[in-house]
């Protein structure tokens, strides 16, 4: 009989794969309304296994890349690891004392548009269980152009909407919070700036009722699925100048240093033997540092 905790981590995985494969579709749909010369782009999946520190099997997950004529770059991936945490990393990771055993599945998505005028989006939620288990994940939109990087443009105005209404329909879910969580950590000390103009973040997600905290964490999925293209097409067709590729491309350079110096889920994929290629498809294609 399969186990309480083995029935969730079989939904989770197949919630987070089922997610993916309707944002690819999604994304190959938008590539297609933007029409052009150049052909649409598709997403091309492509397989990773992996070890622990101790060189056991442990998982692996799908990469799904596109380069397209909308999509300069983007990336939907989903993995399910498991293994044992290498001794320096277990003491930050909750549950961990007396046995070092974890699993984690998740979706992350990253998306960097070749237009100036669409901006840059992050989504990602995940479900870790070691002896103990919780939900992390959220939600944020980064304009390239810093005339567009206000609250009071409607992309942000709609963007925070959605996640405003993703948590007002879980009692669990603190919107106040979990958007202020997204403005600290989402952002560049060595800068004094944000990455862009929030959304929300959460982690360590338990409230003693699991299929609570699921059901808010698919809501987070679907309210970025509801909220994201919508914008996209909003914005896809306005012309942009070498002005604007210019700014575009400085921005993306501080993306770049955030990723590489801040951001928890770089550090965790490449802590836990992930996949480099992987871990790193969040990078713009192409950045400029003045």
């Amino acid at each position: 009989m399969t186990s309480s905790i083995e029935k969730r981590k079989l939904a989770a995985r197949a919630w987070f794969e089922a997610l993916r494969d309707d944002l690819c579709t999604e994304f190959e749909q938008l590539e297609d309304e933007l029409g052009g010369r150049d052909p649409p782009g598709r997403f091309i999946r492509r397989h990773w296994r992996r070890t622990d520190h101790t060189d056991a099997a442990g998982g692996g997950g799908v990469m799904a890349m596109i380069h397209g004529r909308l999509f300069e770059k983007a990336g939907i991936h989903c993995s399910t690891v498991h293994g044992e945490f290498s001794p320096e990393f277990r003491k930050q990771m909750p549950g961990t004392e007396e046995d070092a055993r974890f699993w984690a599945s998740g979706i992350s998505l990253i998306a960097h548009p070749r237009n100036p005028f669409v901006p840059t989006v992050h989504m990602n939620t995940r479900m870790v269980v070691t002896s103990k288990s919780w939900f992390g994940g959220g939600a944020d939109l980064t304009p390239v152009l810093d005339r567009r990087r206000i609250q009071e443009h409607p992309d942000s105005i709609a963007f925070h909407a959605a996640m405003k209404q993703a948590c007002d329909a879980h009692r669990l879910a603190d919107y106040a919070r979990y958007k202020q969580w997204c403005d600290e950590y989402f952002s560049l000390p060595h800068r004094a700036e944000p990455r862009g103009i929030g959304g929300i973040f959460f982690d360590y997600l338990d409230t003693g009722d699991w299929e609570a905290d699921f059901a808010f964490v698919k809501e987070v999925g679907r309210a970025f699925h509801a909220a994201y293209p919508p914008i996209v097409r909003a914005n896809m067709n306005e012309a942009w100048s070498d002005v604007d590729r210019e700014e575009q491309l400085i921005r993306r350079g501080r993306y770049v240093e955030f990723n590489l110096l801040y951001d928890r889920g770089t550090i965790f994929g490449l802590k836990t033997g992930g996949n480099v290629e992987s871990i790193l498809s969040s990078l713009p294609p192409v950045a400029k540092w003045p």
